[in-house]
């Protein structure tokens, strides 16, 4: 196993120091799943939720979240983050909606956590418009499946 960079040599938390890498253009893209009744999908679908567009708010949420993930995770790096996108799509057999996040910065660092964080709180946005109708919705499957730029390369997971 490689030595952890957030440990210093005696196992005490720190920032990384990212200030002798090179700026390159960094992309991650995360997923993840919400399962719901299909009387949930379809209530979000057709725009019936009490609360109002559940995926316009769950899409605002996701961005916002990538804009703040060093807020959220110790040790993360804040970035000037130049891109978010988040996409949301339906799977009526799963009764579940999927969600991608993709992130991208001119950096120094990565944004995975960015990409990871939009997935979490876009999901949490979907429950928390729909747990009205549906408290027993599950998030899961939520992994990053590619990331690009930086010293590492270029990684795809599914």
């Amino acid at each position: 196993m490689s030595k952890l960079t957030h440990l210093d040599d005696k196992g005490q938390a720190r920032m990384v120091d990212v200030s002798a890498k090179d700026v390159t253009t960094r992309l991650a893209t995360a997923k993840g799943r919400i399962t719901m009744t299909a009387e949930t999908l379809a209530m979000i679908g057709e725009g019936r939720a009490k609360k109002g567009d559940v995926l316009a708010a769950a899409r605002i949420a996701g961005i916002m979240a990538a804009k703040k993930a060093h807020e959220l995770i110790p040790l993360c790096h804040p970035l000037l983050i130049a891109g978010v996108t988040v996409e949301f799509t339906p799977d009526t057999k799963t009764s579940a909606i999927e969600v991608e996040a993709t992130v991208k910065v001119e950096g120094k660092t990565g944004v995975e956590m960015e990409a990871l964080t939009a997935v979490s709180v876009a999901c949490l946005t979907i429950y928390d418009m729909c747990k009205s109708a549906d408290r027993a919705m599950r998030i899961g499957d939520i992994r990053l499946v590619e990331k690009s730029g930086g010293k590492s390369g270029h990684y795809t997971g599914d």
